[in-house]
């Protein structure tokens, strides 16, 4: 499947507020992370390395212990093994995430 309609992805809901649309390749695996106001992704892991770029709004992205936050159009690279987590504030965010390999634990 070359072409993915955003409404046709697999939906995994990560967390009060965290939702997920997924598409992923052979590879790697694309995320459109949607956070509403005041969500949290708690403090994790994962062997996978992850990069990212927010889409709309803004959110307060720890990452090895360093907090920035982050708005619309700036990126981020987390390699594996790295602690990370997500706060959001007063609006909803949206960040498309790009993980390489493939979550396996995220597919059906």
């Amino acid at each position: 499947m070359h072409f993915i309609d955003l409404k046709d992805t697999l939906k995994k809901q990560l967390g009060p507020g965290v939702r997920l649309s997924l598409a992923w390749g052979e590879k790697l695996m694309l995320a459109v992370v949607e956070l509403e106001p005041g969500s949290v992704v708690p403090m994790h892991s994962h062997p996978h390395e992850q990069a990212g770029i927010v889409l709309e709004g803004e959110f307060d992205l720890t990452i090895g212990g360093q907090t920035k936050r982050v708005r619309k159009g700036d990126m981020y690279i987390i390699p594996g093994g790295v602690d990370h987590g997500v706060v959001t504030g007063p609006e909803r965010a949206v960040a498309l995430d790009i993980f390489h390999p493939i979550r396996e634990e995220y597919k059906p």
